[in-house]
C-alpha cells in the first residue's frame, strides 16, 4: 500500500522571514506554507522592467516609491513579491524588506501565474485599505486588466486592450 506523503510543517511569519533571508530561492508564503517562485522569462523582465521605470520617472520627486519584484508585500499572514509595487507613505523602518501598505500593485502574467493572479491575489490585494489599483499585465497579449478602487471606495475594472493597429 502506498504512503501519504506528509506535508511540510507550517511555518511561522517569523521563521518564513529567517528563512527567505538565506535562501537563494524566493518563496511565497500563505498562512504558513510556503510557495518557490519560478524563474521569469526575458520578455516577463522586460515588461515589468519597462513599468518599474516608467512609474519612477512619473514618481520622482514625490514621496512616492516604485519597487520591483523583491520587495515583499505582507497581508496579514501573507507575503507576496509583486513584479511592481508603489508605497507612497514612509517605509516601516522595522521592516525593510517587506511593505504593508501599497497604493498601486502589479503582477505580469506567466501560464503558471495567470490564474493565481486573476483570483487569488485579485481577492488578496483589494483587502488591502491603502491599495488604489492593481494590474494583470498579460505578457503574451497587449492586454491589461485595471482593477480599481472608485471614488467611492467600490473596486471596478477597466480592460486596456491594443491590438496593434
Amino acid at each position: 500500500m502506498a504512503e501519504l506523503a506528509t506535508p511540510p510543517p507550517l511555518l511561522s511569519v517569523d521563521e518564513y522571514l529567517e528563512l527567505e533571508q538565506g535562501s537563494s530561492i524566493k518563496h511565497e508564503y500563505i498562512e504558513g506554507a510556503l510557495y518557490a517562485l519560478a524563474g521569469s522569462t526575458d520578455r516577463h523582465n522586460r515588461i515589468a522592467g519597462n513599468i518599474f521605470a516608467a512609474l519612477w520617472q512619473v514618481l520622482d520627486g514625490t514621496p512616492c516609491r516604485v519597487y520591483i519584484s523583491d520587495m515583499r508585500v505582507q497581508i496579514g499572514k501573507v507575503f507576496y513579491y509583486p513584479d511592481v509595487m508603489v508605497a507612497c507613505e514612509e517605509p516601516d523602518t522595522d521592516n525593510p524588506i517587506y511593505r504593508r501598505d501599497p497604493c498601486l500593485l502589479v503582477e505580469v502574467t506567466s501560464r503558471g501565474t495567470a490564474s493565481i493572479d486573476r483570483r487569488e491575489k485579485l481577492l488578496v490585494y483589494r483587502q488591502i485599505p491603502s491599495v488604489r489599483a492593481y494590474l494583470i499585465v498579460d505578457q503574451d497579449a497587449r492586454r491589461v486588466e485595471r482593477h480599481f478602487r472608485d471614488d467611492d471606495g467600490v473596486w471596478q475594472r477597466a480592460d486596456l486592450v491594443n491590438d496593434g493597429a
